[in-house]
């Protein structure tokens, strides 16, 4: 019944940003649905601009198939693949995406994005019917575990977003931004955000440009900016000191050809990019070009570093924490064999019979020996016997290929043998959202 948990991954402490947007993911629940079947029982997939991510369960060979889709997506080979990814197995895999779903392993440690990044490609997973008894658990697992990090440590508190290290870095380069004007390629999350600290910054003026205008019209009257349609970009460009792009754009927006007259126009007036997004939207050959000073994310980790460097001895607290939820983790798989949780039963239910006698026996009055023995005999086996067909149809279904995992979690949780809270988001596997979520890289990154 052992299924083997595997995570392959690649993320921005292993991989370049080039070789991130190589192989970033879009459409991951059609990749999902190729990846379900033969070794492989369940699959996840998660893809942002600073990390993607195939979660599998499965058999032995589940790991390969994985490498392989992967590889196959990207025109690349598994062994191209594999010289550029992490492989965490089993708990290390667990403890891997408690991490991740607590912002420990992110750029800017403790930053908000990538839990709802997660949610967002769980529950594209479970619309997909790729995720079943062990991912479901998991991932619930850690966004309970994000939330006692959240809860129980200062890991977050001051913690900044790539878009306020976004501005940090503009603020470096011009010594202040009172007076400048900003553009934003892209109208997401990071887009929103980025607008918001610009604007605490000093600049004068926000213009939003976003392949749908109704949602540039939406951000730009919030900020009192101005809306345009991507097809002005150009038009438009020549009136920005500073231009943040986090589109999710599979190819570049803006290209060194195309900003030759932009430049001419601005008569050698110098522009700051900022790229946040992966696959990237500017083209690196815009940094050839005189008067132009281009950054990509990864231009961003000195910045994040001295904003982490106070909250240290939280991350290691942070982490403790991780290594419990791990634990109980371990523990939950374990109980997936029929017979812990036959024996978690029954003992659940004489526990439960002895409690109500005992409290009978006070309301009763004192007893003789003999008497108490023969109440405690005769509640332990009403307890068995009203056990004892549930205890007999799990014992069938585990003979059925595939279902003995779902049934035995479905009698944990339908008896509380781990003793648990409900989460908040217990049915969030009951929401449908009708759209693929593909890939989560447009106005959004941890």
């Amino acid at each position: 019944m052992k299924q083997d948990i595997v995570l392959i991954g690649l993320n921005h402490k292993t991989a370049e940003v080039e070789v991130r947007e190589r192989f970033a993911l879009s459409g991951v629940q059609e990749i999902e649905r190729r990846l379900v079947g033969g070794p492989v029982r369940e699959a996840l997939v998660l893809s942002t601009c600073n990390r993607v991510e195939i979660l599998v369960v499965g058999e032995p060979d589940a790991e390969e198939k994985a490498l392989a889709t992967w590889a196959e997506t990207c025109d690349a080979s598994p062994d191209d693949l594999r010289s550029h990814v992490y492989i965490h197995r089993d708990l290390e895999a667990v403890s891997h995406v408690f991490s991740v779903a607590a912002s420990l392993d992110s750029m800017v440690v403790g930053e908000p994005q990538i839990l709802g990044q997660l949610k967002d490609s769980y529950r594209a997973a479970v619309e997909t019917g790729s995720a079943r008894v062990v991912i479901n658990r998991l991932l619930h697992k850690s966004f309970f575990a994000a939330k006692r990090v959240r809860n129980e440590t200062q890991v977050a508190s001051s913690a900044v977003s790539i878009s306020y290290a976004a501005v940090e870095l503009a603020k470096k380069i011009f010594g202040e931004l009172k007076g400048k004007r900003a553009m934003l390629i892209g109208a997401g999350e990071m887009a929103e955000l980025a607008a918001q600290h610009m604007l605490r910054s000093g600049v004068e003026h926000i213009t939003v440009v976003n392949r749908t205008l109704a949602r540039a019209e939406e951000l730009a009257a919030r900020f009192q900016g101005a809306p345009a349609p991507i097809e002005d970009l150009y038009d438009m460009l020549p009136q920005a000191d500073i231009v943040v792009t986090s589109t999710g754009s599979p190819t570049a927006v803006v290209t060194a050809k195309e900003m030759r007259p932009v430049l001419k126009k601005r008569r050698n007036s110098p522009m700051f990019f900022i790229d946040i997004a992966v696959p990237r939207d500017v083209d690196p050959d815009v940094n050839m070009l005189d008067n132009v000073y281009l950054y990509d994310i990864d231009d961003l980790k000195e910045v994040v570093e001295e904003n982490m460097a106070s909250r240290r001895e939280e991350a290691d607290r942070a982490r403790e924490i991780i290594e419990q939820e791990t634990t109980i983790f371990a523990d939950w798989l374990r109980s997936l064999d029929l017979h812990p949780t036959i024996r978690d039963l029954m003992e659940s239910g004489e526990d439960l019979a002895l409690r109500e006698l005992s409290k009978t026996l006070r309301r009763l009055g004192p007893k003789s020996e003999e008497e108490r023995e023969a109440l405690e005999t005769l509640v332990l086996s009403v307890a068995r016997k009203l056990y004892h067909e549930p205890v007999r149809f799990l014992k069938r279904r585990a003979m059925e290929e595939g279902a003995a995992e779902r049934f035995i979690d479905l009698a944990r949780r339908m008896f509380n043998l781990d003793d648990e809270e409900p989460p908040e988001d217990a049915h969030a596997d009951r929401k449908r959202h009708g759209q693929d979520t593909g890939h989560t890289k447009s106005g959004n990154c941890e």
